[in-house]
């Protein structure tokens, strides 16, 4: 996050917005589901103040990462839920030096192999707020014990590097994917890159700790925005990202590994959104086989909207897009691709009662067929970043949940997803 940050969380408020969170907030939630017909809430193993949780699914399993409060600085800890039973919270790092930031969080992710891999990020220099580096930590045995730490960028410059996507692509490969900051200030007239512009950039990981050199995926992208990938069935990587034009305009764009090789970067749709600061949104993927789908939010021509873009193709190309949000969108979105071919979408949406965490099922040809409001938040606080992944039984949905009483603060929740509608 560089000096061309900017917070954009729209509230507007429509009056059929608020009629709608005003039904949801009067009548049960059976009454109004749109897309599931069970919300199971599940405890989680976290502390006081934990935040900003990262979730992933493996073999039945779903492990979860998050942050917390621990002496003079934080943790990041780790726990599995397998057969409705968490494992004990394990401790990947606990230092007074970690970056915490309410977009810029730890993640979580498995080898093929079951190895865990958790990144982080850890401030590299004292007076700088925006130096710090990746580091990424392996488990073999599920949590128990982890590695000493692997710092997937091959430059030390004190300078950001974050906003980290972990990959598994195999048995034992993971490919990194991250936002850096090294030629940020770079005035250098023979240098390639871009003055004053983040870029992409990417890492192969493998279990037993192996690391090729990281390259350049794109040289100048939006600074402060998540990154999201996927793998299509037949292995071609997609990643996907916002991007930044020297005219200020920040897109979404896709850039894909097909036999070993990086495409150029592709815009996934023309928005037009000319913006001076990063709105701190990023975009989501996900693919299934032959069948890929885009989620992201833009404020283009002052209208709010979170949009969703299906591809049949591996991503080589997408389709037009299709709104799905009504109104208040703040974005922060998540997605995932159905096995039938829809998908579904989560994002943030300021309603006239409160915070809604909304999503939403579509399809490629109809857009979205059914909305849901999974949980509504009137806290002082945000619920940030939420993440989602389809379980074997169900989906998951977790995310920070800002507490007033009895003392303010914030904790974790987890909800199971259930009995999805056609």
């Amino acid at each position: 996050m560089q000096t061309d940050r900017a917070d954009a969380m729209p509230k507007g408020r429509r009056a059929l917005t608020y009629l709608f969170a005003l039904v949801v907030t009067l009548l049960p939630m059976s009454v109004v589901a749109q897309v599931f017909t069970g919300i199971k809430e599940i405890a989680v193993p976290v502390g006081p103040d934990a935040t900003e949780p990262a979730i992933f699914a493996n073999d039945g399993a779903v492990m979860m990462s998050w942050t917390e409060p621990q002496g003079p600085g934080f943790a990041v800890k780790t726990a599995t839920l397998r057969d409705n039973t968490w494992s004990a919270p394990s401790t990947v790092v606990a230092a007074d030096s970690l970056m915490v930031n309410w977009s810029d969080f730890p993640t979580i992710a498995a080898f093929g192999n079951g190895t865990l891999a958790v990144g982080w990020m850890r401030e590299s220099a004292v007076l700088l707020p925006y130096a710090y580096d990746l580091n990424i930590s392996l488990s073999g045995d599920a949590g128990q014990s982890w590695g000493n730490p692997i710092i997937p960028h091959d430059d030390r410059s004190e300078r950001q590097h974050g906003f980290l996507t972990l990959l598994p692509v195999g048995q034992d490969e993971l490919v990194a994917i991250w936002l850096d900051s090294r030629a940020y200030d770079d005035s250098n007239p023979d240098d390639d890159s871009f003055e004053n512009a983040m870029q992409l950039r990417s890492a192969t990981l493998t279990a037993n700790s192996g690391l090729s050199a990281d390259i350049p995926l794109d040289l100048r992208t939006c600074s402060c925005c998540q990154t999201s990938a996927a793998v299509a069935g037949d292995g071609t990587i997609l990643v996907a990202y916002r991007d930044r034009t020297e005219a200020e305009i920040r897109d979404i764009s896709v850039v894909r590994r097909q036999d070993g090789v990086w495409s150029d970067p592709r815009t996934v749709n023309d928005d037009g959104w000319e913006i001076s600061g990063c709105p701190i949104n990023g975009p989501a993927i996900d693919a299934d086989g032959d069948s890929a789908v885009v989620a992201w939010f833009t404020g283009a021509d002052n209208r709010p909207a979170v949009k969703l873009a299906f591809s049949d193709d591996s991503g080589a190309s997408f389709g037009p897009p299709t709104q799905v949000d009504t109104g208040g969108a703040a974005g922060r979105v998540d997605v995932l691709m159905l096995p039938d071919g829809d998908a579904l979408v989560s994002w943030v949406a300021w309603l006239g009662v409160g915070e809604a965490l909304m999503v939403c099922r579509a399809t490629p040809t109809e857009g979205c067929v059914g909305r849901q409001v999974i949980a509504l938040n009137r806290a002082g606080g945000s619920v940030n970043f939420p993440r989602m992944v389809q379980g074997r039984d169900a989906i998951y949905l977790a995310w920070t949940q800002p507490l007033d009483l009895p003392r303010p603060g914030t904790t974790i929740r987890l909800v199971a997803l259930t009995g999805l509608l056609p």
